[in-house]
């Protein structure tokens, strides 16, 4: 297992200060967060390219924070996959073998395996500059398990792929990681970590501000960043109030008021009275062309101002008093005959939003 506690350095142009995680032995751990938040540089502390001022980094208990790089057993694969373009595929993948004293013939099946187990096989005799972008990464990648290293050091490995050989390495990244790999992967994209991360690490303001499983993360963000980060277009701040006749649920949460511009919503929640954000996601609200329609327990007249195309259907932006999106499938949109004008019954569930304390 590796431990990251309270990791911080202080950089000419940089400072990443109080980093703390874990990552058990065959995780997929995703480091999310937006660029400029030292992401990479955390993965260049993990390697040993850099040194921590503060904190210390521990592998099964071992004390790693200042161990040389070559003994620290992690295999770093940066985004531009920094390939010898001198050298064939075949010559790129045995480079990290040679120093190691292993005969000819080992590492000729060692490089053929890796090459079979990253599909590229076909490649061993070209140059790095005749590659795709795909194709690249697949090669940095069967260097990097060449040398065996316990741990994979991804910097933002689908960056600049097309939308097929992202799929692609996807999939083998997947399959990396049921094999048993533990690894470490860098992305500012929340829908990469939400399709392979077993778990996520929030990075904002130079630091790690939440980790946990990708349903906890994205479902229990715990500030108004992570919240607007992972998609959550429906933000809002205001005021939460527990006092009055909420009534109990289960025994923990409260039926509790939140009032924004305006506006009250009445939502579940165990937290006390004060200032803080109301969070709701575009799909759990419902679109109706009458309250009758509805038995949600907010329930909201409003006026459809501005229609998006979207994959599964139309973002709506809806002005009920606070504009809010909401995503509507086809088939909706053609039963309500949506248009930008058009009044509209807005509905949540109060157990479908959250509160987040400032």
């Amino acid at each position: 297992m590796l431990c990251v506690k309270d990791v911080g350095v202080d950089l000419p142009d940089f400072t990443l200060s109080n980093v703390s995680f874990d990552v058990e032995d065959g995780d997929y751990f995703v480091l999310l967060g937006a660029s400029g938040v030292g992401k990479t540089v955390l993965l260049e502390l993990l390697a040993g390219l850099i040194l921590p001022d503060t904190g210390r980094i521990l592998w099964n208990g071992e004390d790693i924070t200042r161990e040389r790089i070559q003994h620290r057993q992690m295999g770093l694969v940066y985004q531009d996959q920094a390939l010898f373009p001198h050298m064939t595929v075949r010559q790129n993948i045995a480079f990290g073998l040679r120093p190691k004293k292993i005969d000819s013939a080992a590492i000729e099946k060692r490089v053929s395996d890796l090459a079979e187990t990253v599909s590229i096989k076909e490649l061993l005799h070209r140059y790095p500059g005749t590659l795709s972008g795909g194709e690249s990464q697949r090669v940095a990648l069967a260097r990097t398990l060449a040398t065996e290293p316990r741990c994979l050091l991804l910097d933002e490995p689908l960056s600049s792929l097309d939308t097929q050989s992202r799929t692609d390495l996807q999939a083998l990244l997947r399959s990396l990681h049921h094999e048993g790999h533990t690894i470490i992967h860098v992305t500012h994209e929340y829908k990469e970590a939400m399709a392979l991360a077993s778990r996520v690490a929030i990075m904002e303001q130079k630091t790690v501000t939440q980790v946990g499983t990708p349903d906890e993360v994205f479902h229990h963000p715990r500030s108004e960043f992570v919240a607007r980060f992972i998609g959550i277009r429906n933000c809002f701040s205001g005021c939460l109030d527990v006092s009055g006749d909420g009534a109990s649920y289960d025994g923990d949460c409260a039926m509790s008021r939140f009032v924004t511009g305006g506006m009250t919503f009445l939502l579940l929640t165990e937290a006390s009275s004060g200032v803080g954000y109301l969070a709701f996601r575009s799909e759990d609200i419902k679109v109706s062309l009458s309250r009758e329609d509805s038995r949600s327990q907010n329930c909201f007249k409003g006026t459809v101002i501005d229609i998006a195309p979207a994959r599964l259907g139309s973002e709506l932006t809806i002005d009920i008093g606070v504009e809010v999106t909401a995503l509507v499938s086809r088939e909706s949109m053609e039963r309500l005959e949506v248009a930008r004008g058009k009044e509209v019954w807005v509905s949540l569930d109060s157990s479908d939003m959250q509160y987040i304390a400032k």
